[in-house]
């Protein structure tokens, strides 16, 4: 995918005949992963496991980029397993877009991208989709380029988006999405003709 993704750095290993190399007999062992005193804990943040295999959770860019791959296979229930049972899910009120409102839970979640899925059709955008993917500990930022035509109204929007998603232990609990809001109601709201009701005085005779 695009962004910023960097390789992990190789771990280094002994040369291939000969022995690696051991910390003196009375010393302690050098590198990254020097062991704690005997009667005192490990330092350091711990990592949240999986509570049922014990499994260490995902980090913040594996479930953000399977995020991505959910969202383009188009699998709401999918989308919304990724996520915490309450969540700070923020888009821009926009009470001209049906599927934008408060959305507190994961059941919620899923429902929005369901009645997304429902009420707009994809369309490739003018940009890349994804242009930037960038992953500092539990928080991720990704932005990008969406268009889509509104299937009630038959109108397309184009808008560049910026998307904020905060992990914790494995899960989404902060999804906060910066779009252009103006073009996506404009696409929404039916022509003025179709919208305005027709008055009395404006309804033809059957003189006319």
């Amino acid at each position: 995918m695009t962004g910023t993704q960097t390789d992990p750095t190789p771990a280094v290993t002994a040369p291939k005949n000969g022995p690696a190399s051991a910390a003196p007999e009375n010393g302690p062992a050098t590198g990254p992963a020097t062991a704690a005193p005997e009667n005192e804990p490990a330092t350091g943040p711990a990592t949240a496991a999986d509570p049922v295999t014990g499994a260490p959770a995902p980090d913040a860019r594996t479930v953000v980029e399977e995020f991505l791959c959910r969202v383009g296979a188009g699998d709401p229930d999918g989308i919304a397993a990724l996520f915490a049972e309450q969540v700070d899910l923020m888009i821009a009120d926009n009470p001209a877009v049906p599927w934008v409102r408060p959305r507190p839970t994961r059941a919620d979640v899923a429902a929005h991208f369901r009645e997304l899925a429902a009420g707009v059709e994809p369309m490739a955008p003018r940009g890349r989709p994804l242009e930037a993917l960038v992953v500092e500990g539990d928080e991720a930022v990704v932005t990008g380029n969406l268009a889509g035509r509104v299937r009630a109204t038959g109108k397309e929007f184009v808008s560049p988006f910026a998307l904020r998603l905060t992990v914790e232990r494995g899960l989404v609990v902060r999804y906060h999405l910066y779009e252009d809001g103006v073009a996506v109601a404009a696409a929404c709201a039916p022509d003025d003709e179709d919208r305005a009701p027709v008055s009395a005085s404006e309804e033809p005779s059957a003189a006319s």
